[in-house]
């Protein structure tokens, strides 16, 4: 992705670039505007506005903002298939005499737009469509300067780099394993030397962030298609029932309140580092009943940090507490002068649902049938600071066995949680005693 794409360069805290004013021919065309940011207007309208010509290029903002919600009205290779050909009609492509000194002016700025195109939705130009309106556009002008051919080809080669490395990167994808074992509950009676705990693997609660760190920005920065966003999620579970397997596995409740205090300890560093999906992850983990029940364990914890982390989590008042912790992380990452400080990890389940709800609880159109462009606007912001967040290049070393635990180590499922729980606190009620004793038989085969 290119510089032009980041959020300090395109967005305001208000939502939009307040440089964009209406010109003459923005109000014959249809834009409304208000108090300077263009709200609503027709189809036709915007994608007007987005056609350059010899003295005029659109906002950087509106050219991201309008690919992206444009979409959602009309397929890409149809809006290339118009402005191609409104670009044909406007600078007079078709006339057997071409005005060279008119297309120079014009040539540049529609390569620009072409291609701030595929740098930002190169998966556009997965069709041969798109790639064949893109070459007859560039056919067109390239009489009139023979550089335009060269740049035609610098174009193509770095489109076809991208896509490839986009693909390779799909097909690399780590696998989140799908390991679980119930029957790890029967380590609990045999000797801690066959065990393998995280405190074996990674006794440093900053390193464990770091390398959590590293797992979220892969996935981050891979979320293409809908399979890989239900891959993310996935991480997200096995990361809850990761670090519920390992505080429930030890047999003795102080080791099991070392554990306790090691990922309290990783969540404050994860915390500060602004990885904020691996802090959900940690505290839901520790939230789960299996562990919320171990009141004899929880007694030996000191419990003052997990308690501000809770708080800073609380689901009250839509993720108020977090929400203000996010923006401060996005305004650290917008003045940082290093990878580390740029590092803005969201709670991944909760974007895609402000995302969600935005795109549904709002309508694409206005009564009067114009594009509600107040929206997109919005939708615009969000998912321009996603892309500049998964741009970050993680700052820290990897440790391969450390992120090969993460991804492989057997967890327990929610049955087999409750049963080692169990066996670590005895049940407290007749409703424990009667599901412990379920799990005995189904699990481990005894009565």
């Amino acid at each position: 992705m290119p510089q032009t794409l980041s959020s300090t360069s395109m967005f305001t805290p208000c939502g939009f670039s307040p440089h964009l004013h209406t010109s003459k021919e923005d109000e014959q065309g249809g834009l409304i505007f208000q108090d300077g940011n263009l709200t609503s207007a027709s189809l036709d309208a915007l994608i007007q506005h987005l056609i350059p010509t010899t003295d005029y290029y659109p906002e950087k903002a509106y050219i991201f903002t309008f690919l992206l919600s444009s979409r959602l009205f009309i397929e890409p290779h149809e809006l290339l298939s118009r402005v191609c050909h409104k670009c044909i009609e406007q600078q007079r492509l078709d006339d057997p005499v071409l005005d060279k000194a008119r297309i120079r002016k014009f040539g540049p700025k529609i390569l620009q737009l072409l291609t701030e195109w595929t740098e930002t939705f190169p998966y556009d130009f997965q069709e041969e469509r798109m790639i064949g309106h893109l070459k007859d556009m560039i056919h067109r002008i390239a009489p009139c300067d023979e550089a335009y051919w060269k740049k035609m080809n610098q174009l193509l080669q770095t489109l076809n780099q991208k896509l490839a490395t986009l693909s390779h990167g799909q097909e690399g994808i780590v696998k989140i394993s799908a390991a679980v074992s119930d029957k790890l509950v029967a380590f609990k009676s045999k000797p801690p030397s066959i065990q393998r705990e995280i405190l074996s693997v990674c006794s440093d609660p900053y390193t464990l962030a770091q390398q959590l760190t590293h797992v979220e920005l892969t996935c981050f920065s891979e979320q293409k298609k809908t399979g890989n966003l239900e891959a993310y999620v996935k991480w997200f579970n096995r990361l809850c029932y990761l670090v519920a397997t390992e505080i429930c596995m030890p047999a003795k409740k102080k080791q099991r309140a070392q554990v306790i205090e090691f990922f309290i300890d990783v969540a404050r560093e994860c915390f500060n580092i602004g990885n904020f999906n691996s802090l959900m992850a940690i505290i839901s983990g520790m939230n789960m009943s299996p562990v919320s029940r171990l009141k004899k364990t929880w007694s030996k914890v000191k419990t003052a940090k997990f308690f501000i982390l809770e708080h800073q989590m609380d689901p009250t008042g839509n993720f108020y507490n977090y929400r203000t912790a996010l923006r401060g992380a996005a305004h650290r990452s917008l003045t940082a002068h290093s990878n580390r400080e740029k590092i803005v990890i969201p709670f991944f389940s909760l974007l895609i649902k402000d995302i969600y709800f935005l795109n549904e609880g709002c309508a694409n159109r206005l009564p009067n049938g114009h594009v509600n462009f107040e929206k997109f606007l919005e939708l615009a912001k969000q998912v321009g600071e996603f892309i500049t967040w998964k741009q970050v290049e993680c700052p820290f070393e990897q440790d391969p066995n450390i992120i090969h635990y993460l991804h492989t180590a057997p967890i327990f499922t929610e049955d087999g949680l409750y049963l080692a729980s169990y066996e670590s606190e005895s049940p407290e009620n007749q409703t424990e005693k009667d599901r412990w004793k379920s799990l005995r038989s189904t699990i481990l085969g005894k009565t």
